[in-house]
């Protein structure tokens, strides 16, 4: 079952115009990755699937398992690339969640051992790479 993307939604508007800063994204792929505006840490990286669900309620099954394989590969590639020590994956759907768009979508944030993030998830990391996490994160996804 395919979605067509709801062109009000900020996601599918990214995912059709091509505008986002990419992390991830395959031809045919049913997820892809990309920065979000404001992010926690280097190399924060939302991943999302590429047809429109609003959360996880009403996501299938087989989308949600090809997320969750692309969100593996995302933290992978922040521990092997940037040398991160663990990642934060959160993700929140329906009314009551808090959810700040209603796309489904995984923040998957890195993390390492003196980032000076105490009050997770609203605190903003300290590290500072020396290269651009996002350019090292998309090389390592490729």
């Amino acid at each position: 079952m395919t979605v067509l993307p709801a062109m009000d939604c900020v996601f599918c508007r990214l995912i059709g115009e091509g505008t986002a800063h990419w992390v991830a994204r395959e031809a045919e792929a049913e997820a892809c990755a990309f920065a979000p505006l404001d992010p926690l840490a280097p190399g924060h990286t939302l991943v999302v699937p590429t047809s429109h669900y609003a959360g996880i309620f009403d996501t299938p099954p087989d989308v949600l398992a090809r997320s969750m394989t692309l969100v593996q590969r995302v933290a992978t590639a922040m521990r092997t690339t940037l040398g991160a020590t663990g990642v934060n994956i959160l993700s929140a759907s329906g009314p009551g969640s808090e959810q700040s768009v209603p796309h489904l979508h995984f923040h998957v944030v890195p993390r390492w051992a003196d980032d000076g993030i105490s009050t997770w998830p609203t605190g903003v990391s300290s590290h500072r790479p020396t290269a651009d996490p996002l350019t090292h994160l998309a090389d390592a996804l490729r």
